[in-house]
């Protein structure tokens, strides 16, 4: 697991052997099972995640009981609701694990320790972060300009094996359409 967030973190600035002992002081493991949560709608947001292996979805429950996927998280990929763990008010958002799942953690105190002890971790939080509002803004972008069809292909294109990972009804979920709809177009 080690090797694997090492490689993740020199994909960005270059670490020494005693830099990442001290970057991987600040973070702790955890495993999760199929369904487990990591971020409960209502609850402090103690952590970001980064995910090492398995698959997550961050979703948003509507007032009708519509569950709405914001994102799913896989390998490589940084996860949380982040306006709670950034302004450390309650989640509006859950995290759920769709698939067994191994994550490395980090407090929100620890990562701005992390960031002021060793400035090369603070570029590459600003590098995860950057990537991250990019992607979202893509996402919007992408439901006021295209259509149900021209998401599903791009997220094909993007993301091939989530369509054999993943239930009809959340790749629906996800591109805001029927699981009808979905099967039409998966046809």
């Amino acid at each position: 697991m080690e090797d694997q967030l090492r490689k993740h973190i020199e994909k960005v600035v270059s670490i020494s052997d005693k830099e990442f002992a001290h970057v991987l002081s600040h973070f702790s493991k955890a495993s999760y099972k199929k369904n487990d949560f990591l971020i409960q709608r209502g609850e402090e947001v103690n952590h970001c995640y980064y995910v090492v292996s398995g698959l997550m979805k961050l979703v948003y429950d509507d007032v009708d009981g519509r569950e709405h996927i914001a994102s799913f998280a896989m390998k490589n990929w940084w996860e949380s609701d982040f306006t709670a763990y950034f302004t450390r008010s309650k989640a509006k958002l859950a995290l759920q694990c769709i698939e067994d799942t191994q994550v490395f953690c980090i407090t929100l105190g620890n990562y701005y320790k992390l960031a002021a002890q060793l400035p090369k971790m603070g570029h590459f939080f600003l590098e995860k972060s950057n990537a991250g509002h990019m992607a979202s803004q893509r996402r919007i972008l992408s439901f006021l300009t295209s259509s149900a069809k021209e998401r599903y292909g791009q997220l094909l294109k993007e993301h091939p094996t989530l369509f054999q990972r993943l239930p009809k009804t959340l790749l629906a979920s996800y591109l805001g359409v029927s699981r009808e709809t979905l099967s039409r177009m998966s046809s």
